[in-house]
């Protein structure tokens, strides 16, 4: 295989077709804001939550088609009170009963997708159903990227400022109680970016799929940086070369392989050769044993 070759196979799609353009620009402004906070939910240990939150949105984005059928304004707007409205619901069940904030969070998200598949299938078809399980990526439109940046740059602005309280809140809540008021609102703060940006994933990956560039990424960091300043910037590159590396491999593949599915497949991949060969803790590094210093 030739070099010229080489380059038509990685760079002529995206050369070639607006629509490449289009979906490389939406994953890539995903790939800046999403894994960072996917960072924070798993040094928090709050991962599932996302994959809850992520079906939260649903009946929302649902109650949008009804509404108004394909409409990105609809939709998005529907997602977000959605989102928003089972994080709090969930924390205020949470507060008020017995229930911990999993246990709760796993029943909103059980009625939220029923909810939201029955909402969808009284009026759209299989095709409609799909789209939004599964995302359009390939459709994205001048509208979808707007959103998309937006998103992106109001979640890299809000971590800036929210930067200190956050990493504190990670290693030491009590601490943070202790010394500010601040908790609280960083903490709902956190929950509402992580909504804005599974509502984002939502126009590109769908409501499955939507979390998985906000925590394979982050967890597959885990295994090439051991603190902040490592891990978030290694989360955005593999999510940015898992959404390169599952368009590529979607276009070439044809309509057999999705391009949802390809990107975060791509991302699952990244994680388990990490897992295997990563120098923080990957299974290689650990079963070689470390030769002792002889005198």
């Amino acid at each position: 295989m030739t070099l010229a070759d080489l380059t038509d196979i990685l760079v002529g799609p995206f050369v070639e077709f607006g629509f490449m353009r289009r979906a490389l620009a939406g994953c890539l402004a995903l790939s800046l804001s999403a894994p960072p906070l996917g960072v924070f939910l798993m040094l928090r240990r709050m991962s599932l939550m996302s994959e809850a939150m992520s079906h939260a949105i649903l009946p929302g984005a649902a109650a949008g088609f009804l509404v108004a059928g394909l409409s990105l304004p609809a939709m998005t707007l529907g997602g977000l009170v959605a989102g928003l409205a089972v994080a709090l619901a969930a924390g205020l069940v949470t507060r008020s009963t017995v229930l911990k904030e999993d246990a709760s969070l796993a029943a909103f998200y059980l009625i939220s997708l029923a909810g939201g598949v029955f909402l969808v299938s009284l009026r759209g078809s299989q095709v409609d159903l799909l789209h939004i399980l599964f995302g359009t990526v390939l459709a994205l439109d001048d509208d979808a990227l707007t959103l998309l940046g937006g998103i992106s740059s109001l979640t890299l602005v809000a971590l800036a400022l929210l930067y200190r309280p956050l990493v504190i809140e990670c290693v030491d809540p009590l601490f943070l109680r202790t010394v500010s008021r601040a908790g609280g609102p960083v903490h709902s703060a956190f929950l509402a970016l992580v909504v804005v940006n599974l509502v984002g994933g939502f126009q590109a990956l769908g409501t499955l799929l939507a979390v998985g560039l906000m925590l394979l990424p982050a967890i597959t960091a885990r295994f090439w940086a051991a603190d902040l300043s490592g891990l978030i910037p290694v989360a955005m590159l593999v999510s940015m070369l898992s959404s390169v590396t599952g368009l590529l491999v979607s276009y070439h593949a044809g309509i057999r392989l999705p391009t949802g599915p390809a990107i975060v497949l791509a991302a699952g991949a990244l994680y388990l050769v990490s897992m295997l060969v990563g120098p923080r803790g990957g299974l290689i590094h650990r079963l070689v044993r470390r030769r002792h210093l002889e005198a």
